[in-house]
Parts: C-alpha cells; sequence; structure tokens
C-alpha cells in the first residue's frame, strides 16, 4: 500500500494524516466541542495497517480557518454530512465521534441513511449521552456564561490546546473563540427523530465519566437497530492520557464484517 502524505488537503474540509491506495476502509472523525482536528492528529500511527484516517473539518477552523462558523445545530450538521461524502465517496468507512461529535455522528448517520447512499459500516459513539434524551443541563459544559479564563482552563486540562497555542495571546483567543462558536451551536441541538440507525453501533464510555449517565448504554442500545457493542474504559470524559492516544485500536466496529454496499436510492433494510 502507497501512503501519500497530504494527498487529500485539496479538500480544505478533510485532512487525512494517513492515506492508503487500497484501504480496507477509512476511520472518519468528526470534532468534539472546542476540539477542533488536533487531537486525532496521533492515530494516524495507531490505526490499522490497512485503514485511512480522515478528520472532518468544521466551518472556521482548522483548514477552513477563513469560512463563518456554523450557527446552529442543523447548519453545522448538514456542512458535516456533505464532507463526510467528499471524504468516502462510495469506499468503506466508520464513522467516529467524541461528546459532541458523537451526538453528530449520530445526526450525520440517520441523514445519509435516509438519502440511501454513502452510508457507514459502523457507528462508533465515544462519552455522549444519546441523543434521544435531547440536551440538558449536564451536557451543557463549558458553559456559555463561563468567563474567557475559566474556558481556557478547561481546554488545558483536558488537553485541547497545543504546547504552541499556549504561549500565544493571539492564538489563545482563536481558540476561545472556536470554543465560543461550538458551544453556541450544541446549545441549539435538538434530536432530529430518527428512530435509530441499521448499521453495527459501538458505544464508548470512561468509567469515571461524570457526564454520562447510568443508563446511557441503554439510551444507545434503543438506538442500535442493528448489532450493538458497549465498551467500557478507564479515565472520565476524555479516558486517560493513554486510552486516549490507543483509542482507536478499542474500536472494533472496524474490523466488523462490512455490510454490502447499497446503490444510491436504495433504502436501507
Amino acid at each position: 500500500m502507497a501512503n501519500r502524505p497530504g494527498a487529500a488537503r485539496q479538500n480544505t474540509a478533510v485532512i487525512r494524516p494517513k492515506q492508503l491506495d487500497d484501504a480496507a476502509t477509512t476511520l472518519v472523525c468528526l470534532g468534539f466541542c472546542g476540539g477542533g482536528i488536533g487531537p486525532y492528529h496521533p492515530w494516524a500511527g495507531v490505526v490499522a495497517p490497512d485503514v485511512d484516517l480522515a478528520l472532518v473539518c468544521y466551518p472556521g477552523r482548522d483548514g477552513r480557518f477563513m469560512e463563518d462558523f456554523a450557527t446552529t445545530w442543523d447548519e453545522l450538521a448538514e456542512d458535516a454530512t456533505r464532507t463526510v461524502v467528499s471524504a468516502v465517496g462510495d469506499r468503506p468507512y466508520v464513522l467516529f465521534g467524541h461528546s459532541m461529535g458523537g451526538w453528530m455522528a449520530f445526526d450525520v448517520a440517520t441523514r445519509l441513511e435516509a438519502r440511501g447512499s454513502c452510508v457507514p459500516d459502523a457507528l462508533v459513539v465515544s462519552s455522549c449521552n444519546a441523543p434521544a434524551r435531547g440536551l440538558t443541563p449536564r451536557d451543557m459544559f463549558p458553559a456559555r456564561q463561563d468567563s474567557d479564563e475559566d474556558l481556557m482552563t478547561w481546554m488545558r486540562t483536558h488537553g485541547l490546546v497545543a504546547d504552541h497555542v499556549l504561549g500565544d495571546p493571539d492564538l489563545l483567543e482563536m481558540a476561545v473563540e472556536i470554543m465560543r462558536a461550538d458551544i453556541a451551536v450544541r446549545d441549539t441541538f435538538h434530536h432530529n427523530g430518527a428512530p435509530g440507525v441499521t448499521m453495527p453501533v459501538q458505544f464508548l464510555a470512561g468509567a469515571d465519566d461524570a457526564v454520562i449517565e447510568a443508563d446511557a448504554p441503554a439510551q444507545w442500545k434503543e438506538l442500535a437497530l442493528g448489532s450493538y457493542r458497549h465498551d467500557q474504559l478507564p479515565g472520565g470524559h476524555f479516558y486517560t492520557p493513554q486510552v486516549w492516544r490507543t483509542l482507536p485500536t478499542r474500536i472494533s466496529a472496524i474490523t466488523l464484517e462490512k455490510r454490502p454496499r447499497k446503490a444510491p436510492g436504495v433504502p436501507s433494510p
């Protein structure tokens, strides 16, 4: 397999730290609140040798920093859906989302199933309650009323700010702006009413995550109309640093038997 670093950077909405000519599947990652794609970059050295890694950039940051931020959940979800389609075409892939990104991954998967094309072979969601329960105060962290310093502290604590950003006031200001934009979008979240998804679903959660409700595994199982798996991992909302660095090795859905690809316009079974 030929590795072509940077070959897909023409599409600024999709960054590929790893790209293979004949990958068995692609792991497509959606960002979490304020996280951007930076935390996913190291996964290029962890995913299986025959797995691609594609990172979806939301408007207003990363490769799309000249674009306006999305202002509502629906706007961002539709943008993310188009970006996922542009990233994978008709190739097999697994869709992954952490925290707010888990809700986004579910929303994207349901939109694609409704359209009957470019459906992921599996959906993996991490550190999030099921979207069917809606947005609650427990999910609204950080909060829009938090000060800039509070947001910076939260981002530093959870490793969302790179070392070179910490020493640059302008980059720190930009990081806070991105966080506030994501908080504003998150606070417009609403469940899209989909009863669930038919592709295999894997739910990952930290054993000490104070955000995840005790019945979250059962909530997600109800939304998995096909096969379902729940894995409890060490640590809190972002697991332990070691678990986060190697999280792709915990994504068993990548190795699940692939469903036959559907032709465009053919509804899901």
